[in-house]
């Protein structure tokens, strides 16, 4: 079964680039390095050539992971959406009510997940958690460090 990937428009285009930059610039670096490898001679024995080996297998590993999840990919506009109730491209403030602090948050798809940009992956559980809640909502959200609270202070659809 195969299922579709959500992503936003960047996510999508940033797995574009990776793709093309594999195919044309490090597949040319990595058959340089074989055949430099190939050069010195017995390939049986030969560990440059046998590590160049494998850097290609990952490299075309990588190639077809990437073709599939563009394959895959639902791409979403988050600049057309709009609204309060939570959805995937949604940025939400939360505010941590036992700490009586704020977090921003962008849910995104898994590839663009990168928590230090807050951006979280609409795979996570928090992420999971948000989803088809509304504007002023209260929650309880159960982390490794205990039950957390939090009240969902704005919810924006921005790029």
């Amino acid at each position: 079964m195969t299922h579709t990937l959500p992503m936003t428009t960047y996510g999508y285009e940033k797995l574009q680039r990776e793709l093309k930059d594999l195919m044309t610039n490090k597949r040319l670096d990595v058959a340089a390095e074989i055949a430099r490898a190939r050069s010195y001679g017995d390939l049986s024995e030969n560990a440059e050539y046998q590590a160049a080996k494998e850097k290609q297998y990952q490299l075309e590993k990588r190639i077809r992971e990437l073709e599939d999840k563009l394959s895959r990919a639902h791409i979403v506009d988050v600049a057309t959406l709009s609204g309060t109730k939570i959805c995937f491209g949604a940025t939400v403030i939360l505010v941590d009510e036992d700490e009586d602090k704020e977090v921003c948050y962008q849910i995104v798809g898994s590839d663009e997940a990168d928590v230090q940009q807050q951006k979280l992956s609409i795979e996570s559980r928090l992420a999971r958690a948000l989803i088809g809640k509304e504007l002023g909502a209260r929650f309880e959200f159960s982390t490794p460090g205990g039950e957390k609270s939090y009240f969902i202070r704005s919810v924006e659809y921005k790029v």
